[in-house]
């Protein structure tokens, strides 16, 4: 299949690695945009505690460094770049910071782009585990209004 825009979500795991390489054997086109969405520490922090929404606490530091969430995505992306490149691909960055969840991350920049495929690993967990641990693929899968291609784990 040829395209001229396909946007590949990358968060650094074995599923998504392995979305890369999928994408290099089936898949050719113009443009490979390597997606990491990320999540500001603060945001991931407060989720956890279940202090969502609360103010941030004066112990976060307030712009005197950059986000370590932040630099861990631009580590994650350049690597996932990277791997497009050695998979034939004419690949480029592409960042953007989750102001909800990381699925609408992922379908607002293929909206915004306009791309012709959304690619992405899956864990591959079904049944009580899927329940509980909301599947970011499946939720792409539901809400991308344009061809997505999910590539499962290995068996």
């Amino acid at each position: 299949m040829s395209c001229d825009r396909m946007l590949i979500a990358y968060d650094g795991s074995p599923h998504a690695k392995r979305a890369i390489e999928y994408a290099g054997r089936f898949l050719a086109a113009d443009r490979a945009i390597l997606l990491t969405a990320w999540e500001p520490m603060v945001r991931q922090a407060a989720r956890v505690s279940g202090m969502a929404g609360v103010m941030q606490p004066d112990w976060v530091p307030d712009g005197e460094r950059e986000d370590i969430a932040f630099t861990d995505a631009k580590e994650i992306n350049a690597e996932g770049v990277a791997l497009a490149g050695a998979a034939g691909m004419n690949a480029e960055a592409r960042m953007v910071e989750s102001r909800t969840t990381i699925w609408n991350a992922i379908v607002d920049t293929a909206d915004e782009l306009d791309v012709d495929i959304i690619v992405a690993g899956t864990r591959g967990v079904s049944g009580l585990k899927a329940l509980v641990h909301s599947s970011v693929a499946e939720a792409v899968l539901k809400h991308g209004h344009r061809p997505v291609l999910l590539v499962p784990p290995p068996e």
